[in-house]
């Protein structure tokens, strides 16, 4: 049985147990799906693939843009305690 599974390609093997073809369509729905997130992710902001060139890129950070993947209502304004330590350290 085992021998006979691995000759025959995954469409004959869909085509004689139709039952399987709803499971392989969401197998691969969601592999793609992971697949697009994760390649989505490393061209946001927050990602870091470089520590050596950019050691603190959390500096760099513009807070006019929404570095999450979904933001509803996003507003920003300054806390005062962090802007007098970044003033102090600086």
């Amino acid at each position: 049985m085992v021998r006979e599974l691995a000759t025959i390609g995954i469409f004959q093997i869909l085509m004689k147990k139709k039952e399987l073809i709803p499971l392989a369509t969401i197998v691969t729905i969601a592999g793609l799906g992971a697949i697009c997130v994760s390649v989505y992710s490393l061209f946001k902001t927050a990602v870091i693939l470089n520590r050596s060139r950019n050691p603190e890129p959390w500096e760099n950070v513009d807070p006019t843009q929404p570095q999450k993947l979904l933001s509803i209502n996003q507003q920003w304004k300054p806390i005062e305690e962090l802007q007098k330590v970044r003033r102090l350290t600086k």
